[in-house]
């Protein structure tokens, strides 16, 4: 009998799958640093042209696509021209958008070679401050980076 189990037990364990193989992609920490590097370009070039308070070039660091998705106080806005419409409406002159500054906190990779970045905005302005916190995905679509979600708040 205590053979019989043996036996049996064996059998069981050949029928099983073998553990399958991981296979592990390795990017390089130049690859990763150059994303980090463009997003924070991106973002930069984001901050001038809200300073200059050009909307439509702050939006070039979004995806002009109706995919787009900004999630805000107001809730969820979906397209590239729906999100420039609640900017232009939020903020229709220079004392409403005042100075923005975005304080990075950290810059992840994601799967598939997208990246979120988590930080703060603040923004001075002769109508009264406004701060808050932001999380947006970015993703190289044709060889540029560029946000396809954003959540602040």
């Amino acid at each position: 009998m205590k053979y019989t189990y043996i036996f049996l037990m064996l059998i069981v364990l050949s029928c099983q799958e073998e553990p399958k193989q991981i296979e592990h992609v390795t990017i390089s920490e130049e690859n990763i640093e150059a994303s980090i590097t463009a997003i924070k370009e991106v973002m930069s070039a984001q901050e001038i042209a809200w300073n200059n308070h050009d909307l439509e070039g702050f939006m070039d660091g979004y995806w002009q696509d109706n995919n787009l998705k900004f999630y805000g106080s107001n809730g969820l806005t979906k397209g590239w021209k729906n999100t420039l419409a609640n900017y232009k409406k939020g903020y229709p002159t220079k004392a409403e958008s005042g100075t923005l500054r975005f304080v990075i906190n950290d810059i992840s990779k994601i799967e598939n070679g997208n990246y979120w970045v988590m930080g703060e905005y603040h923004l001075t302005r002769p109508i009264g401050n406004a701060n808050g916190v932001f999380m947006i995905i970015f993703k190289n679509i044709d060889g540029q980076w560029k946000i396809v979600a954003d959540m602040s708040c």
